[in-house]
């Protein structure tokens, strides 16, 4: 079986946010998948996603400020029409990408205690951000 869905995440301010509630909520289809996959892909070049602590946020804040240090706004960046948030917020999406893929079992995401789907919002206004969902299994 395969489906695929997009869903459109509404505005959020820099930082990285869960998302996972959102993501499986969108997918009609995960209670029927035994074992199978879902990719998770986000079309956008300025914002990212990624796998991490669920439980403690301070974790989502330390990472936003560690990819802050490796590129940050006040570098000597050529690509700056668009404001001084847009290059770096490039620089981290490449860095984290912008796909998942996540294993399904018992009609649900086979996730970690742990784990969490987050998106990294890199800019200041991100404005709204669009997923692809694929989810193949049985």
């Amino acid at each position: 079986m395969w489906s695929q869905t997009e869903i459109t995440l509404e505005p959020r301010p820099r930082g990285l946010h869960l998302i996972t509630r959102e993501v499986a909520d969108a997918l009609a289809d995960l209670g029927a998948v035994e074992t199978g996959l879902l990719h998770v892909f986000l079309q956008h070049t300025s914002a990212g996603l990624t796998l991490t602590e669920n439980a403690s946020p301070e974790v989502r804040t330390d990472l936003d400020g560690w990819l802050d240090a490796i590129a940050p706004e006040a570098s000597d960046w050529e690509h700056s029409l668009e404001g001084p948030d847009d290059m770096p917020a490039h620089a981290k999406s490449s860095l984290l990408g912008t796909s998942l893929t996540l294993p399904v079992r018992g009609g649900e995401l086979a996730l970690g205690t742990w784990q969490g789907i987050c998106l990294a919002e890199h800019r200041d206004r991100g404005g709204a951000r669009s997923l692809v969902l694929t989810l193949h299994g049985e």
